[in-house]
Order: structure tokens, then sequence, then C-alpha cells
């Protein structure tokens, strides 16, 4: 029976100066949503060869360069994600409600310099809006037939080094557990995780009669599990663009994006002993931030293919967008058994790391019947499995230029993995709009998006890389495709317009609680247990045209 109750940390001495992120953490930052204005959601966000609203100068620049007059708009909204699951009660008093958070969601001008005479001019724009919106919850539980997290960093304890992906178990001079490279190693294995030095300091050794260390795991029956998911992504953009002969129409557009991320989640694991017994849990909370900024350029062309005839065609391209990021947790665990050495413990850390997107592509048709019907269909193109995760290998400041540079390289296991778990998605809009009157319109929008994850993807804590040791939690979650449905209504008034927007958005995955390992005829298979993503959005955009 245990009797110490001591809290304990990842001491900086293990630090590793080479720092990088892994993953499914990536994949969350390198993801975007469906907003902007109350027209463009409206119509699907299918407007990049139509043009002529705001917010394309994020998705075609060239859109900007239909635009004719000056014009300025804002949006708001509010959103509703619902608690997936409803078992937040699983986890005693911890837990979160349903979100539904007012959101600042654009701003933005469009100054068009043409002069009332000529068929070609220069615009250039300024826009804010939220390309991620982060707020979520979800909460389920689950059977883990026999897996817990203790086996899991039992099993590569046994695997005994890095190179067979685990390590060799040992005390350190402050009377820690250690995961080493291998039996004959100084140095920390950059797979053992946070989640492991709090397994092998809490639950998985003990002390005998003779007072040498034994160690051992038990087995999980059932999970309950929460994250209440908070934050956003604010992207900054500055257009300049134009319009030739109203044939040709070209943009770019420099983007600075400003991350704001942030979770807090539990996770409790029942246990059982050899004889399928209850021996209480272990209950891991786990507190996380992701702060920094990034850089993209876009460019887009649109043209009219047929002299005199509104068909238009769209071409765009976005570079990677080039984050600089930094994450900190804070992790705390109570071991509720007789087992182990101490009743609870806890971790911290703080990286920073780089992250490019992929590049993205789009192909855009747009094609408006006189005056009352706009017809708009987008389709693109983003490979994430060539998402660059990188480690900052130095930080300096240039004395002869007077400025900080931050070098860094691809890591390459963890990208392998990254090509393993995700894959290239493909989007697809489709949007019409019609003129009930010559102030009323009507939209209505359909937003497919393919799904990120492979089948079998697994975020892996058993790599040799750098986010592999900073992990402080197991689980992930498979998502499949996206599917949004829009409607809209706009009102215009002379020098003013009114929109409104609805948007409801659909998503089911595949949650692990962590992934399956096994060694020496240990086997830790938890299997998969279905969730959903929902949310509503309404939203409404006041514009003023000059």
């Amino acid at each position: 029976m245990k009797t110490r109750h001591i809290s304990f940390f990842i001491l900086s001495a293990l630090t590793l100066p080479a720092m990088a992120q892994e993953t499914y953490e990536s994949a969350t930052i390198a993801t975007e949503d469906l907003n902007g204005t109350a027209r463009y959601v409206g119509m699907g966000g299918a407007m990049e060869a139509l043009g002529a609203d705001i917010s394309t100068i994020g998705t075609n620049p060239a859109g900007i360069g239909l635009f004719r007059k000056s014009t300025g708009a804002v949006s708001f909204g509010v959103s509703h994600a619902p608690a997936e699951g409803g078992y937040l009660t699983q986890l005693g008093k911890w837990g979160a409600e349903s979100k539904t958070p007012f959101s600042f969601d654009q701003a933005g001008f469009v100054i068009s310099l043409n002069d009332g005479h000529s068929d070609s001019y220069v615009n250039v724009g300024f826009n804010y809006h939220k390309s991620r919106n982060f707020n979520q919850v979800l909460s389920l539980v689950g059977r883990l037939n026999g897996a817990s997290q203790g086996k899991n960093a039992y099993i590569k304890g046994l695997r005994g080094s890095s190179y067979n992906g685990g390590y060799d178990v040992g005390l350190n001079k402050n009377n820690e557990f250690l995961g080493y490279d291998d039996a004959n190693s100084d140095y920390t294995s950059r797979n053992f995780s946070q989640v492991d030095y709090l397994q092998w300091n809490s639950l998985l050794a003990e002390e005998d009669e003779n007072g040498e260390y034994v160690f051992g795991y038990n087995d999980g029956s059932d999970f309950a599990f929460a994250r209440d998911q908070r934050g956003y992504i604010g992207e900054y953009d500055i257009n300049v663009s134009g319009n030739h002969h109203d044939r040709i129409f070209w943009g770019f557009t420099f983007g600075l994006k400003d991350v704001n991320y942030s979770h807090t989640s539990a996770y409790r694991e029942n246990l059982v002993n050899s004889r399928n017994e209850a021996v209480g849990d272990a209950f891991t909370v786990d507190d996380r931030d992701i702060d920094g900024y990034g850089l993209d350029i876009k460019g887009g062309i649109i043209f009219c293919p047929i002299e005199n005839n509104p068909f238009r065609i769209g071409l765009s391209v976005s570079t990677p967008t080039w984050y600089t990021l930094t994450s900190s947790n804070y992790t705390t665990i109570a071991n509720n058994t007789p087992y182990g050495l101490y009743d609870n413990g806890k971790s911290s850390e703080s990286i920073k790391y780089k992250m490019y997107t992929p590049w993205k592509f789009g192909l855009s048709l747009g094609h408006t019947v006189g005056q009352d019907l706009a017809l708009g269909l987008s389709y693109e193109y983003a490979d994430y499995g060539t998402t660059d995760n990188r480690i900052i290998t130095d930080e300096y400041y240039d004395d002869w230029y007077g400025n900080y540079d931050i070098e860094s390289e691809s890591d390459k296991y963890m990208n392998s993995n990254t090509k393993e778990s995700l894959k290239g998605v493909h989007t697809l809009k489709l949007g019409a709009e019609a003129k009930v009157s010559p102030e009323l319109s009507l939209r209505a929008g359909y937003n497919y998006v393919s799904p990120m994850y492979k089948k079998n993807g697994v975020r892996s804590s058993c790599l040799d890389a750098d986010g592999c040791y900073y992990m402080s939690t197991t689980d992930y979650v498979n998502w499949k495709d996206t599917h949004r449905i829009t409607c809209g209504i706009g009102y215009s008034f002379p020098g003013f317009n009114i929109d409104f927007a609805y948007q409801f958005s659909t998503q089911k995955g595949d949650f692990y609680p962590m992934e399956s390992l096994s060694a020496e005829g240990i086997t830790s298979n938890p299997g998969a247990t279905e969730v959903k993503n929902e949310r509503h959005q309404f939203l409404v955009t006041l514009g003023v045209r000059m």
C-alpha cells in the first residue's frame, strides 16, 4: 500500500535542445473552417470565380479585382457546438457543457482605384477573419479491452531501447524513473513521453519487503473521456489585385495568421487486477496551450474565356503557411489504486517549434444568368501528408543585420508518421444566389471536405522524435469527411447591405484512447469508439459601398 503523496515535474535538465511537434497536434492547426462574410458562407464558399466578395481575398485573391466600388464589411456570429456523447458526469464534477459563444468573425475593406471610365484598374484590400474555430466539447465512454496507459508504458519499457520503439527504464540521481535510449546510455529516450513519466513514477513501480523495486501494470476495463477545446486562428490578409479589360482579373494576398488554441482534457480509466477484479482508477487532467503565428502568400487569376459572356474560370494557389509555434502543458495524474509509489503527480513543459502546412491549389467556375442568378463551383486540393514538422536547431540574434533568426530542419521520423497517417484532402463547394427582387437575395450552398486522416492513421509515441517526448496525452481521433449545408438571405439598401447566413457542419470520427502496442507476448489494443462533431453557426454581415 502506498503511503506517500508527492508531486513531481519533468526536470528542465531533461529538455532536449532540438524541438518539434507531432502529427495530430499539427493537423489540428493546419485545417481551416468555412467562415467569412454571410454571403460567402451562405453560398457554401463557392465564390472563387464569381468574386466581388471580400472573403475571396484568402481563397482566390483575384476575386478582389472584380470590385468596381470601394466597400467595407464587418461580420458577427454565434455558433453552437453540442457536447458529443453527454458522458461528462462519468468524470465526476469535471466537465464542460455545450458551447454557444458569440464571435467577431470578419472585418475588412477594399479600396477600388477604378475611375469609372476605364475597364482596367487596380484594387487594394485588407481583411481579418477567423479561419479556424477550435470551440468543441467532446465526451464519451468506451471499453478498453485490457489496454491501459500504464500497460502501454510498460510495453515500451519491455522493448528496451529507442531503436526498438521503447526505452530502458532506470533511476536518475533524483530517484525518478526515466526511459533511456538503451541500457548503456545516459540520454533520455525521445519516445519517453510525459505520459510515460507519470505512469512509471506513480503506478508501475513498487518497493517489496526487501526495499527492492518491482514493476507491473494493470489492465483497463473501460474509460471516460472529455475534452473542452477553445480558441481560434485569426487571419490578417493584405491584397493587391486588378482588372484587365474586364476579361482577366488577377490578385496576390499576403497573410499573417495568429494562433490561439487551448484545451482541458480529462481521462479516467478503470483498472482491474489479474483476476479481473476492480482495483480503482487512474485519472489524468491535461491543460495545453498553443500560441504563435504563421505567414503565407496566395495568388490567383480569373478569366472570361468567351468575349461578352459572363462565364468565368478561376485558378488559385497558396504557399504553405510557415508557422512558428509554442506549445505548453500542465498535466496531473491521480492514482486511485492501492498500487504504485505515489498517489499523484504532475508534469509541465513548454516547447517552441515550426510547422509548414501543404501547398493548396484551386480551380473554380462561375456563371451569372442575367441579373437574377449566380452559380458557383469551386474545388481545392491540399496533401496534408506532406505537412512538414520541423525541429528548431538554433535561435540567435544576428548582430550584423540586427535580425532575430531561427534555424530549423525537417523531423524525418515524425514526417514519416505524418505521411502514413494523413492524406490529400479534396474540398468541393457548390453555391447559388437568386435575386427575388432588386433588393432581396436568397442563397444556398453545400461544402464537402474529404477525410484528412487515413483509416489506419496512428498517433504514435514510439518514434525517435521530440514530438513524442513532449506528448502529455495519448488519445487521438481519425476524423472522417465533413459535410456543410448553408443558406442565407441578403437585403440591399442604397450604399448599404445586410446579410444573414446559417451553416450546419457535421463530421464523424473514430476515437482511440491510445495506440495499440505489443511486446514479449503482451498486447494492448483498445479499439475505436465512434464520435461525432456537429456545429451550428449563425452569421450576420453589415456592409457599406462607396
